[in-house]
């Protein structure tokens, strides 16, 4: 009575095993290629000047969508750091940005870099991320 009990039972695992042996394994995702930024986007300069009211609004957006991984303060120690196995620039540190212009800061922020998704054009304007520009420069002068 319990021979085709046991049977049946060790069929379903050999065939369980052998269709897992066969089944291809899901490559690795491949590192993400460094966005390659326009050399006009480079040029851009910030039209934006700082208003208090703009900077407060960077202020929000940040707490919001940035924080998370790059920090209250902008010190690449957000929460999501540890759980995703990011590394962040540190933006309190002036060397970390000094070789970007204003115009690449936009164009990352805009269009998103490695995998820090974009700033959806319909969600934000211009002078709103020309203003988190600035707040991000910000970070470096505290």
């Amino acid at each position: 009575m319990l021979r085709p009990f046991f049977c049946c039972t060790l069929l379903l695992l050999a065939s369980t095993f052998i269709l897992l042996a066969a089944s291809p394994q899901q490559p690795a995702p491949a590192p993400s290629a460094p966005t390659v930024i326009p050399a006009e986007a480079a040029r851009m300069a910030n039209p934006v000047k700082p208003t208090p009211e703009g900077l407060a609004h960077a202020k929000k957006v940040y707490g919001y969508d940035c924080a998370m991984c790059h920090g209250e303060k902008g010190d690449g120690k957000g929460d999501v750091v540890a759980d995703m196995k990011l590394k962040m620039k540190d933006y309190t540190d002036p060397a970390s940005l000094k070789d970007l212009t204003d115009g690449e800061i936009f164009y990352i922020i805009r269009n998103g870099r490695g995998q820090m998704p974009p700033e959806e054009a319909g969600r934000a304007k211009d002078a709103d991320v020309w203003n988190m520009v600035v707040m991000v420069r910000s970070f470096a002068k505290k």
